[in-house]
């Protein structure tokens, strides 16, 4: 079953690029698409598709209001901001928004199906560049005592790093020459040691424990 991708993007030529490219994959099927987050908040309620792609830069209204407002009435829909922002504020205004991943227009449709791969396994969804921001931030807070970390065994430590640098589920099994099926098993059980949900949060710890 292909899931449902609603694209916000106010771009027209950008809009029908990423339409084209959803479909071609196989895996996606563009349920709606809307060029500003007023147009975005009367249907994506209505279609409760499984994801969205959500500009930032968009006419009146933001990318991120626009999320932090449909979040709250659809907290099941997953939001990726896909954007040409690299804003440290920005970032971290969309994530506590209730974006589950942030990606760059830049990085091109294979890195693009690729993060939304990434987003229905369970995972949060970087760009590199924008997964060193937020390890640079984190790197900024205290050292603090964790023993959950200490319950990591060196692969699931090794994938950890892996994921701290903004590297997807599918790029650190080939990085580390093992199936995408052992890390995924591998992540899980990262998350359960840590007691976390999503990426962010797991680097979160980890950077906290080895600042």
């Amino acid at each position: 079953m292909k899931h449902r991708i609603v694209i916000v993007e106010d771009h027209e030529a950008l809009l029908e690029a990423m339409t084209l490219m959803l479909e071609a994959s196989q895996k996606f099927r563009v349920e709606g698409r809307y060029k500003n987050a007023e147009e975005a908040m009367v249907h994506i309620p209505q279609l409760r598709p499984d994801a969205v792609l959500m500009d930032i830069n968009l006419p009146r209204l933001s990318g991120i209001e626009c999320v932090s407002q449909l979040k709250s009435r659809c907290p099941e829909i997953l939001f990726v901001m896909c954007t040409s922002f690299e804003d440290d504020q920005k970032i971290f205004e969309s994530l506590e928004a209730g974006a589950s991943g942030y990606i760059l227009k830049t990085d091109g449709p294979v890195r693009i199906i690729s993060a939304l791969e990434d987003l229905f396994e369970g995972g949060s969804p970087m760009s590199a560049s924008i997964a060193r921001k937020v390890v640079n931030s984190f790197s900024k807070f205290s050292k603090k005592p964790n023993v959950e970390m200490e319950l990591l065994t060196e692969r699931e430590r090794e994938i950890l790093d892996l994921i701290a640098k903004g590297f997807l589920n599918k790029e650190v099994s080939e990085k580390l020459f093992i199936s995408l099926g052992t890390v995924k098993k591998h992540v899980q059980n990262i998350y359960e040691k840590l007691h976390v949900n999503t990426r962010v949060e797991a680097v979160n710890k980890y950077l906290n424990r080895h600042a």
